[in-house]
């Protein structure tokens, strides 16, 4: 059985208990995965409304918008939710590294035999 929220028109994000829902972010012409972060209502209307990619930082206890300080920001290409409405899928344009480590993606390192290995 589906429900309108999985089958409707009706762009309606379900939340967690923290009113967070994760979303992430993937380079809209290779596909490589940039990073995952998470949005509240307010950081995902911002992000609609601008084409920059905002997110709820629950360190900082604030939105954030990825570049605010490194001018690296993210232009969305594409935000896509899926069929329960509990993910967010942006396809973006990176202007500069997506990593605040100065990694073109957060996910440089790959796990080997229980150690991480960086990317070349």
């Amino acid at each position: 059985m589906t429900d309108i929220r999985e089958t409707g028109a009706t762009l309606d994000p379900k939340y967690d208990a923290n009113g967070l829902i994760t979303a992430v972010a993937t380079h809209a012409t290779t596909g490589e995965v940039l990073m995952l972060a998470h949005m509240n209502a307010e950081a995902l209307a911002v992000t609609l409304a601008t084409g920059k990619a905002t997110f709820w930082s629950r360190s900082r206890g604030r939105l954030w918008t990825k570049g605010e300080t490194s001018g690296h920001f993210l232009h969305v290409v594409e935000a896509r939710i899926d069929c329960d409405q509990d993910a967010l899928w942006l396809r973006v344009e990176p202007h500069g590294p997506a990593c605040h480590t100065g990694a073109p993606s957060c996910f440089y390192r790959r796990i080997e035999n229980g150690a991480l290995v960086r990317d070349a």
